[in-house]
């Protein structure tokens, strides 16, 4: 029997239920981690150096896909539980068409500008060439891969996660098969890795405007839109923190790149690309289970269940608490072959690699609990909380320490960076949920360790 929002959840149905967005956002790390691997490994490190280098800038820019998605997704969720089926449908219809506008002129704009930017973050020569190839050639693709954002949260709205991930499966299994033609076989080198990235992103964007274009078992039906400014902008609001969360990831990972340009050169990007690559599939579990449960949380706020939402935030606190020591403690075990994947063949960038992984995972014991508490609040249409913990923990302390620990320790300051960030935002978000528990009882710490 198929799970629905409405549900009581005990852990095993609250883990069935959020296992396909974790997967989901697992595997399209992994596929992404792909290109590095394959670009790494069969094009050398100067390529792989340029797709670092450039990532950040693609990244920031699809952040107005996950706001919308999370975004819209909460409000569109918290209607159904309100018993508006018809609204919801019609607010849902609106925030497809306008992600779809809204990707095709940032595609336009990135083109024009991927230069002079990867010129400002220190490319040249070689390095500007492979990063202007590789963002002109992904950028075709970028309103593809906005959607894919946007409908990795209404699949779960929709009661359809499952779904959602096998659109994820057959886009990354088309990324790496092509990885592995045209970049592992044909040597095309990094264009070979944009393009196949491009194919990948067309069947995860497209596929899902005709399923929900067209009669379907979900909640949800793409139809006629109704247009509604008022609810655009509480959308925009309400994900602000997603948004707030990518673009500053953009910002500050850049920011690590020129810090690590001055500290260790070509091969500090390099070996910061791959604890990026790294990190991105462990901290999947973290966002994944955030996406996956966010929708049942919205439901019951919508509906009024104080019971199941008090319910589901002691389940999700202790859950992620076992997750990150889990996550921890195998980190610390495979730094080894993970450094040895990525850049094997060079024995200085290896062991700068490896180390850096070490320290830098560190973060695994903190950065879920920052991760939920921002998109639990944004669940609960709390935009503004949501976001000032984005801002807090990927922008102003991650700024801060990446500019002030390297003046210490060096490149040991670079790669703490993230913990010390994560640390301080952790102090902040227990406040907010501490200042908030009057008016959301269920967040109380008193119900977390006794109920």
């Amino acid at each position: 029997m198929e799970i629905q929002l409405s549900d009581h959840f005990t852990y095993k149905k609250l883990i069935k239920f959020v296992l396909p967005s974790i997967v989901m956002m697992i595997f399209t790390s992994i596929y992404g981690v792909v290109d590095g691997l394959f670009v790494s490994n069969f094009a050398g490190k100067t390529a792989f150096a340029a797709i670092n280098l450039i990532m950040p800038i693609l990244m920031g820019l699809s952040a107005l896909g996950f706001m919308i998605g999370t975004g819209g997704s909460a409000i569109v969720a918290t209607t159904l539980g309100e018993g508006k089926k018809e609204k919801a449908n019609e607010y849902f219809s609106m925030l497809v068409y306008v992600t779809i506008i809204g990707g095709i002129a940032v595609s336009i704009l990135g083109m024009i500008l991927i230069r002079p930017v990867a010129v400002m973050l220190g490319a040249a020569g070689e390095l500007l060439s492979d990063c202007v190839l590789y963002g002109r050639i992904t950028f075709i693709s970028f309103p593809a891969f906005m959607l894919q954002n946007v409908f990795q949260s209404f699949f779960v709205a929709a009661q359809k996660p499952k779904l959602g991930l096998k659109v994820i499966i057959v886009a990354g299994v088309t990324n790496m098969v092509l990885d592995y033609l045209f970049v592992g076989r044909l040597g095309f080198g990094i264009a070979g890795a944009a393009v196949a990235t491009v194919c990948g992103e067309f069947i995860g964007g497209l596929f899902p405007i005709f399923y929900f274009a067209r009669k379907n078992s979900s909640l949800l039906k793409l139809g006629r839109p109704s247009f509604d400014r008022r609810i655009l902008l509480k959308t925009c609001s309400n994900g602000a923190s997603e948004f707030m969360t990518n673009l500053s990831s953009s910002v500050v990972n850049s920011l690590y790149n020129l810090q690590l340009m001055k500290v260790a050169g070509e091969n500090g990007v390099a070996a910061y690309g791959s604890i990026m690559y790294a990190n991105f599939i462990f901290v999947a579990i973290f966002i994944g289970y955030s996406i996956g449960s966010a929708p049942i949380v919205s439901y019951h706020y919508g509906a009024g269940n104080h019971s199941e939402l008090k319910n589901m935030f002691k389940k999700s606190l202790r859950l992620i608490g076992l997750w990150g020591i889990g996550l921890f403690m195998f980190s610390q075990v495979i730094t080894t072959p993970l450094a040895k994947l990525f850049v094997g063949y060079d024995a200085e960038l290896f062991e700068l690699t490896r180390h850096g992984f070490r320290i830098y995972f560190i973060s695994f014991l903190v950065n879920g609990f920052n991760i939920y508490g921002s998109a639990f609040f944004t669940a609960l249409n709390n935009g503004m909380i949501s976001a000032a913990i984005s801002f807090l923990r990927t922008l102003l302390f991650q700024m801060a320490a990446v500019l002030i620990l390297p003046v210490f320790f060096g490149v040991n300051g670079i790669w703490s960076a993230v913990t010390v960030a994560e640390l301080c935002t952790l102090f902040m978000t227990a406040a907010f949920f501490i200042r908030q528990r009057k008016k959301y009882h269920y967040m109380s710490v008193t119900s977390i360790r006794y109920s």
